[in-house]
């Protein structure tokens, strides 16, 4: 079984040299070659707890491979190096990637092994633990284009703490990574104080879709067909947000500062307007809600633009952008996975105006990360 993706042709009047402008990619997933990348920054305690019982998940068969349910590896087709799954061989992604497509910056997200869904929670905080060390020697030490996310158990606040403290000097990490779906909602206070040490250390949340709680994927529970899944990811995200603002986590911490990636883009104007739709009704419940919840997402979120969506009138997509506001969003690929979006693609489907297109392909992240 294989998974491709058809998409209709841009606008022929639109430049076609879109890989020879910089941009920063704001999603790639970096895979180990071998478990032995892994376990050599494990101590051997852990070693031997991987090798005798492996993840301890709240969801049976959550670590199998994703083939026959998506691609194999979720991977393109085109995407597997000489040796080891996708996303493994950095000079296989430099010319598959970075270089054909001027990656000036590459934001890695690694999903491996799942830290932050490990029941077992100091086995989830060593983990989190190697799989910094890994991104360190296996790829930002090796390319300067690639930056690391921290990522951290966040069930066990303590040790995500530690973590965070430990990397935030450090260059080569620029954000502090959850997964979405957790065992509460992420606005609940027992995630608190991981807000409160991003604030701190002036570091920006991501959270890319992902996580098992043990929960179905949808409202009713688990669903049939990877598409549902798939599309659940947007409800997730709708979700997060809709909890982070109600349960007044911005009141708190009006610094924070949260990504949203791979959970799509044009649903957010709706959220607002949704949003603020119901706050006026049930504002006497939420006495701590000080603004309108859209004023809260314009100032607290960032989107990124893959999976993106396609309209059948192209003009239709960046004008729901400008409705977003368009230093509110920044360019990602998903590379290597089978929904990966090229960026000569995504500037022939857009059609903006050049500032524009410069503040999404670079601007915006530069921004936020404070990259010079």
């Amino acid at each position: 079984m294989s998974l491709t993706i058809e998409t209709r042709p841009g606008n022929s009047a639109l430049p076609k040299a879109g890989s020879r402008f910089p941009v920063i990619d704001c999603d790639i997933h970096p895979q180990f070659q071998t478990r032995d990348e892994l376990a050599q920054f494990l101590p051997k305690q852990w070693q031997e707890y991987a090798n005798t019982w492996g993840g301890f998940y709240r969801q049976a068969l959550a670590d199998t491979l994703s083939h026959p349910r998506m691609a194999p590896d979720v991977a393109r087709n085109d995407s597997y190096p000489p040796k080891g799954p996708p996303g493994s061989d950095l000079a296989f992604m430099q010319e598959q990637h970075l270089d054909p497509n001027n990656v000036e910056y590459g934001m890695l997200m690694p999903l491996n092994r799942g830290p932050g869904n490990q029941r077992n929670l100091d086995f989830g905080a060593a983990l989190a633990h190697a799989v910094n060390e890994w991104q360190i020697a296996y790829w930002t030490d090796r390319d300067k284009r690639l930056r690391a996310s921290i990522v951290v158990a966040q069930d066990d606040p303590e040790s995500a703490i530690a973590e965070i403290k430990l990397r935030a000097k450090d260059k080569n990490f620029l954000q502090i990574m959850l997964p979405p779906r957790t065992i509460e909602p992420l606005g609940r206070r027992r995630y608190w104080p991981i807000y409160q040490a991003a604030v701190d250390h002036n570091l920006p949340l991501v959270l890319h879709v992902s996580g098992i709680n043990g929960y179905g994927s949808t409202a009713s529970g688990f669903p049939s067909w990877y598409i549902e899944e798939h599309h659940s990811n947007v409800q997730g995200m709708q979700n997060l947000i809709t909890s982070m603002v109600f349960e007044g986590v911005f009141e708190r911490f009006p610094d924070l500062r949260v990504v949203l990636v791979e959970g799509g883009v044009v649903w957010a104007q709706a959220l607002r307007w949704r949003l603020d739709k119901h706050w006026h009704h049930f504002r006497a419940e939420l006495p701590h809600i000080k603004k309108a919840p859209s004023e809260y997402v314009s100032k607290h979120f960032w989107f990124t633009t893959q999976p993106l969506d396609e309209p059948e009138r192209a003009e239709d997509l960046p004008a729901v952008f400008q409705d977003i506001g368009t230093d509110r969003i920044m360019f990602s690929t998903d590379y290597p996975h089978w929904d990966f979006d090229d960026p000569k693609f995504v500037v022939n489907k857009l059609g903006l105006k050049p500032d524009v297109a410069q503040q999404i392909f670079t601007g915006n992240a530069k921004a936020l990360y404070n990259l010079r």
